[in-house]
């Protein structure tokens, strides 16, 4: 049920990645950056879009092989080591000047950061072998 749950999630923050450029405003933010830095930019949200939509599907059409495999519950743990890694990102590479007295900036980062911890639990728990 928990892949499921994470599964149906990545497929729509995948989507939602589309909105990125329009709503962030890149066309007047990145006015002032170099053609290179712009284009990485949209390839590497393109790309993690891709990625993200990826682990969705695999969680919702392979949930039962990334539990009971052992193949899939290596895969589980590199899923555990991305979104940990997400999660320490959370607090230690984004500046809490974003977020902090800003009313739906900060209910995002707590949405986000209780995400990542229920993904990155998930993916430990299945890797090793505890239900729950």
């Amino acid at each position: 049920m928990h892949l499921n749950t994470i599964g149906y999630i990545l497929l729509v923050l995948a989507t939602v990645h589309v909105a990125f450029p329009r709503y962030f405003n890149w066309k007047i933010e990145f006015q002032p950056v170099s053609l290179i830095n712009t284009q990485m930019m949209y390839v590497h949200t393109f790309f993690i879009g891709l990625i993200i939509f990826l682990m969705g599907l695999l969680c919702t059409l392979y949930s039962e092989e990334l539990v009971q495999t052992s193949f899939g519950r290596v895969i589980c743990l590199g899923l555990f080591i991305f979104w940990g890694t997400r999660l320490i990102f959370q607090f230690f590479v984004y500046s809490s000047k974003l977020w902090r007295g800003k009313k739906f900036e900060t209910s995002v980062h707590i949405v986000f950061s209780l995400l990542w911890t229920y993904f990155t639990i998930t993916f430990l728990f299945i890797y090793l072998g505890i239900e729950y």
